[in-house]
């Protein structure tokens, strides 16, 4: 799933490619992505490109006025296209194009969706904070008024919540997902189970340190790369999320992974929980 650095670099991206550009169509092959009618999709057909800018994980082509509000959920992607075909996509299942969008000069960008569980959202707002995934979003960790009282005052107010799922949820804190929970924990050396109330001193220095550093080097380096390089950025960088069974690259212990409905996450015993394995129910209903 992209996350605040690659929609960051995203928005970087098209900002260079689509300013001043006027969009001549928008096709909208997965009617289940647009989550707005008023304004139509049509109200953007003849609209210059003002900014591309970023929400969260939301991203935010500004045009004449209207704002195209895409979320792009676990299996979205945009892609650039030099040239899009003339002929107008067709609806299928089968293929992972769900929007379309044409430029005056033939160029365009494809909003792909990848896997059966259709989650991308696409909004046509005259605010964005007309997007309720917008409106009720938490801080953006890299802003300048995200500071250690900011961040223990939502450690306090989370009370017993295990960490990891403070730190994911958007309307806490804006932009952080499951891998970089991963990554900022790991490197703040603290366990995903930690009750955030219970965060505070010299555990609360390390762990603002973490996120602002993690979030913050990940951004830049992602700046200024294409939207076709930013996953391979991402995934080369990572330290224990999406390596189960791997070494630790600080300590060398091997990478365990804790295994939910529809997610999971990763973390190293040693660096983070004292040398004991979390349990994994998952795998416990296994071995019986």
């Amino acid at each position: 799933m992209p996350e605040l650095p690659e929609v960051e670099a995203l928005a970087l991206d098209l900002r260079g490619r689509l300013t001043d550009r006027a969009i001549t169509k928008v096709h909208v092959a997965a009617i289940s992505a647009l989550k707005t009618f008023d304004p139509p999709v049509s109200a953007l057909e003849g609209t210059l490109v003002d900014d591309v800018t970023r929400h969260g994980k939301f991203l935010d082509v500004h045009a004449s006025g209207l704002h195209l509000v895409l979320h792009l959920a676990r299996g979205g992607w945009v892609r650039w296209r030099a040239e899009v075909p003339d002929v107008p996509p067709k609806p299928s299942v089968k293929s992972p194009l769900a929007v379309r969008v044409v430029l005056d000069d033939g160029s365009g960008l494809d909003i792909t969706e990848a896997g059966t569980k259709k989650r991308l959202a696409l909004y046509v707002v005259r605010d964005p904070q007309d997007v309720p995934g917008i409106a009720s979003l938490g801080p953006d960790p890299l802003a300048d008024d995200f500071t250690i009282e900011a961040l223990a005052e939502i450690l306090q107010r989370e009370g017993r919540k295990q960490i990891k799922g403070v730190l994911r949820h958007q309307g806490t804190i804006a932009g952080v997902g499951n891998a970089y929970s991963d990554e900022i924990l790991h490197a703040a050396r603290m366990s995903p189970y930690k009750p955030a109330s219970t965060i505070v001193d010299d555990d609360l220095e390390t762990l603002y340190a973490a996120l602002r550093q993690t979030v913050g080097d990940a951004v830049d380096r992602s700046r200024g790369l294409a939207a076709s390089e930013l996953k391979g950025e991402k995934k080369s960088h990572l330290a224990v999320h999406g390596r189960t069974g791997q070494p630790c690259p600080v300590c060398g212990d091997i990478v365990r992974e804790v295994s939910f409905a529809d997610s999971s996450l990763q973390y190293c015993p040693t660096c983070q929980t004292g040398g004991k394995p979390l349990a994994d129910r998952r795998m416990s209903r296994l071995l019986k």
